[in-house]
């Protein structure tokens, strides 16, 4: 009978650091028959244990006094790149101070002070590896979670971009919140995260209400410019007037405009939460709707490596259902 993925996952390991030969022995001994035990002998040493198998450490024990750095040190490193893993400090020496210094830095959950009781000693460690078992499957619902917050608020900004669209041209509009779409599409989009240690739910809200209002005025503004601006242009004008809106993002050759920064395109959708997008991101979109309202449209394509505008046909109508089309295809893995 073949195993199942599961048993073929190899159990998580405990890192001990310590100086001495003979601790580093007695350890493995002590320990081995609950887990795997990898080893190191000095501060460098273990981090680069920690950086080469991270992924299958779930307990370090690091010894406090070692030539060169301090154990301390080690367990700032693991904190700051692998929170994940349970940390504990041990040593044979009374370090009062440092050890409430690493206790209040968040350095470590354990102090274990030498000589080991091995009956506690292994205690100590089984509970260790339950504490990594359960930081493991609360990092996977926090994961999923924000999966789904990070699907929705992409999803809500290509819903204020059709909104948007709607109030300031008139409903029934769509093209160019397509072509919005497709451009930022062959741009490419990045995950939205959240930095979820400084903000809860309600300040995401928040910060995007501010985001998405203060896109919504910078295309208003420039789309009234451009109104006045070119007053009496038509769509035969579109390329003069977005090279002159775009800057040197585009580069424009009379009949096409190539994106020199294909960045500039998908800015509203994939910037972090809290950070505003360009005014040639929000002259873009004020770009589109003006084209529409004089009657042209653009055509996107890829040259080589490079993305390309040309005036294109307009769509003659669109389904009823296109912007949650275009909502699920940019809820998909491949633009995550």
């Amino acid at each position: 009978m073949s195993n199942t993925i599961a048993d073929q996952t190899p159990p998580p390991a405990i890192l001990f650091v310590d100086d001495e030969a003979t601790a580093l022995k007695y350890f493995e001994r002590a320990i081995g028959a609950i887990a795997p035990v990898v080893t190191g002998t000095s501060v460098e040493d273990g981090k680069a244990m920690l950086d080469a198998h991270a992924g299958s450490l779930a307990v370090l024990v690091s010894d406090q006094r070692m030539p060169g750095e301090y154990g301390n040190e080690l367990l700032r490193y693991a904190r700051e790149r692998y929170p994940h893993i349970v940390r504990i400090l041990t040593t044979a020496y009374s370090e009062l101070d440092q050890t409430v210094e690493a206790v209040n830095q968040g350095q470590i959950h354990r102090y274990i002070k030498k000589p080991w009781d091995i009956s506690a000693l292994r205690m100590e460690m089984k509970q260790a590896l339950e504490l990594s078992g359960l930081r493991k499957e609360r990092d996977q619902l926090v994961r999923e979670k924000l999966g789904v917050l990070q699907t929705q608020t992409v999803a809500t900004r290509i819903g204020i971009v059709h909104t948007l669209c709607a109030s300031l041209i008139g409903p029934g509009r769509f093209q160019p919140v397509e072509t919005y779409l497709v451009g930022t599409q062959l741009a490419g989009t990045r995950n939205v995260e959240p930095d979820w240690q400084r903000m809860d739910y309600a300040d995401l809200v928040r910060v995007e209400s501010e985001g998405s209002g203060s896109f919504g005025h910078a295309v208003g503004m420039r789309l009234a410019e451009l109104r006045t601006r070119h007053a009496g242009r038509g769509a035969a004008d579109a390329m003069q007037v977005f090279t002159e809106v775009l800057g040197a993002t585009v580069s424009g050759n009379g009949d096409a405009l190539t994106w020199t920064s294909p960045a500039t395109l998908n800015e509203f959708l994939s910037r972090p939460v809290g950070q505003p997008v360009s005014a040639e991101h929000a002259g873009w979109l004020a770009g589109l709707l003006w084209l529409e309202e004089a009657g042209g449209a653009l055509q996107f394509g890829r040259e080589s490596d490079t993305i390309v505008c040309r005036a294109g046909a307009r769509a003659a109508s669109f389904a009823a259902d296109r912007l949650a089309v275009w909502i699920e295809r940019f809820s998909e893995p491949a633009f995550g």
